[in-house]
């Protein structure tokens, strides 16, 4: 009963102390399509991400129902830093939808012309200013929403004299920003201005400044299946051996001694914790000790036994990446594994495949080079009877032998195409009840070499996927000059899902490859079903920045890279990678098997 009782009284309670408005919320999902065209379409980073900010707790004045319903102690501000632009998950500051889509549109317009802040007060009026003298638009709706947001704020009645002169002064630079030079101090934090942008809740904390052991244990260890993207404030913890032990005492002498035992605590292993408990807090704590170093080598103990693996081609290619934030290559970095199933038995085209198989065959058939004479030839099959007449009734004729023969050749499509298939493990998901991602890229990679192989265009199947940087897994499929046939059929229907998307060194590889071939056009084809990414720092923005870079020396090559994805947020990305016309974004994922010969029909000219 008085669970129940106190459900009703919180519910009651927290009802009335709320300040926004439900009914008017607006979702950050939702407008993530427009808002990063139009981030970036203001000069904003091109490869910076769009992503969720987490609440930070403010001492800013609460009425009191507020201090009773323990709300309003955090809020959410936009910030950014050198990956991200962090924005509010929702917004419901204003009675009308509008006015709070306007907001994130503000907001996104302001991080463009502001990547950093030195003065958070000067700096944010400085940009007000300047995108309302620029924005004739946007000012408009700014003054709308000042409007209303200035109602809205802590008023005299709630404020301290201090406090009611900072908020004062805060009003006159929101009208009319750029005209205050400097904030009044006052006990406690302003009420939050949800116009501006906040410097980053986290300062002086890094990962290479944090680890001091090799590089190898600096790589940060989360697993990339995270889906929640909000960061949360951190705080160092010294542990250090002298604070290290468990607290042994008797139970009678609970408040009068205690005795420490230095004492080293076992860690425990298991990934599968439920770490729920994290999203509660505001701060989290992060210690410099290690895990055990069983940790540190679990996902090599992922890999396979080397008898049950594919076969290892040579020792490895060694390859360089690009560091963004030092604006220089890192040479020799990835070790890219060739790999081999030399295992696999020939197998026919499975059966269900057959029927399309068919289709595409008779479709690309008629790209099949025919074979044409050459006329006027000084060798050839055979004599040239009309070359040969002209000589004789020619009243000039030499007594040189002249060109009188024909020669049969070929007349070929000058093109080689590189299909690279992603095999992360991501691949692993289920689409039905009966099918995965990776029977579906299986199947589609399957039609792609029928159809090519009844065009005899020149073309080659490569699949990759990843472990740090120390084992990109480079799966040999077909090789360009390996005939078609029931041996690449047998390596095709031994594909599986392999581990990580450290798509930069396959991209490098995949080019070299392809800067070999004398064809005048070198297609590279790239099937994806998600970001690149890796279990160490190449998520996020950095490995984003790497394969561009990747795809910029590609396309330096004379190479034309193409994605396909199955990623329904690969339009946030894929214009920054591959251009506006570099990719085809797949929403029906069984379609991609006839889809992908189509496209490559178009991309070859040949519809």
């Amino acid at each position: 009963m008085e669970e129940f009782v106190g459900a009703i009284w919180h519910r009651m309670v927290t009802r009335q102390s709320a300040t926004d408005f439900a009914d008017a919320r607006v979702e950050l999902a939702d407008l993530l399509p427009q808002l990063a065209p139009f981030y970036r379409g203001l000069g904003g980073e091109p490869g910076k991400l769009l992503e969720a900010a987490e609440p930070r707790p403010f001492r800013a004045p609460r009425k009191l129902i507020q201090r009773i319903a323990g709300t309003h102690r955090c809020h959410t501000v936009g910030w950014q830093d050198e990956r991200s632009l962090r924005l509010p998950p929702t917004i419901a500051l204003f009675p009308e939808r509008e006015l709070n889509e306007s907001l994130y549109l503000w907001l996104v317009a302001m991080a463009a012309k502001l990547p950093s802040i030195r003065h958070w007060f000067r700096d944010n009026q400085q940009t007000c200013r300047a995108l309302l003298d620029s924005r004739p638009g946007l000012a408009r709706r700014y003054r709308e929403m000042v409007e209303v947001a200035l109602v809205l704020r802590p008023g005299p009645d709630q404020l301290q004299e201090e406090a009611w002169t900072r908020e004062q002064t805060l009003r006159r630079a929101l009208l009319q920003p750029g005209s205050v030079e400097s904030l009044p101090r006052a006990p406690g934090d302003a009420w939050p201005v949800p116009f501006w942008l906040y410097p980053e809740p986290l300062h002086g904390l890094s990962v290479e400044a944090a680890d001091t052991d090799d590089s190898e244990t600096r790589e940060q260890a989360a697993p990339p299946e995270t889906v929640d993207s909000a960061r949360r404030t951190a705080r160092r913890l010294d542990d250090s051996k002298e604070t290290d032990g468990f607290l042994i005492f008797q139970l009678e002498s609970l408040f009068s001694r205690v005795e420490q035992v230095e004492l080293d605590r076992c860690q425990e292993e298991d990934l599968d914790d439920d770490l729920g408990a994290g999203e509660d807090l505001d701060i989290i704590t992060l210690s410099r000790q290690r895990r055990a170093s069983s940790a540190r080598v679990r996902f090599d103990l992922d890999l396979p036994a080397a008898k049950n693996d594919d076969l290892a081609v040579g020792e490895g290619i060694r390859l360089p990446e690009w560091d963004y934030r030092r604006q220089s290559m890192k040479t020799d970095y990835c070790l890219l594994q060739p790999m081999l199933a030399d295992d696999a038995e020939p197998a026919a085209l499975p059966e269900h495949l057959a029927p399309a198989a068919r289709s595409l065959r008779n479709r690309f058939a008629c790209l099949k080079p025919e074979r044409n004479w050459l006329r006027r030839q000084m060798q050839g099959d055979e004599l040239d009877l009309d070359a040969w007449l002209d000589k004789l009734t020619d009243e000039q004729r030499s007594q040189e032998p002249g060109a009188c023969y024909r020669q049969r050749r070929p007349n070929q499509r000058d093109l080689s195409c590189l299909l690279l298939a992603d095999l992360s493990m991501s691949t692993e998901c289920g689409i039905n009840e009966d099918q995965r991602v990776i029977d579906v890229i299986r199947d589609s990679v399957t039609l792609f070499a029928e159809a090519l192989s009844s065009a005899r265009d020149r073309f080659a199947l490569y699949g990759f996927s990843s472990i740090k940087n120390k084992q990109v897994r480079y799966q040999l499929l077909k090789n360009f000059n390996e005939p078609y046939g029931d041996a690449v059929r047998g390596r095709l229907q031994r594909i599986k899902p392999g581990f990580y998307t450290r798509m930069g060194a396959a991209i490098r590889q995949s080019a070299a490859i392809l800067e070999q071939e004398k064809t005048a056009q070198r297609l590279l084809l790239i099937i994806s079903d998600g970001k690149p990414n890796d279990i160490d720092h190449y998520e996020g923005r950095y490995g984003i920045e790497d394969t561009r870079h990747a795809i910029q020396q590609a396309r330096a090559k004379g190479v034309q890279p193409f994605c396909i994805t199955i990623d329904e947020e690969g339009s946030d990305y894929l214009p920054y990678l591959f251009g506006d016309k570099g990719y085809a974004l797949v929403s029906d994922i069984d379609r991609l098997p006839m889809l992908l010969p189509r496209l490559y029909l178009n991309l070859t000219g040949a519809n």
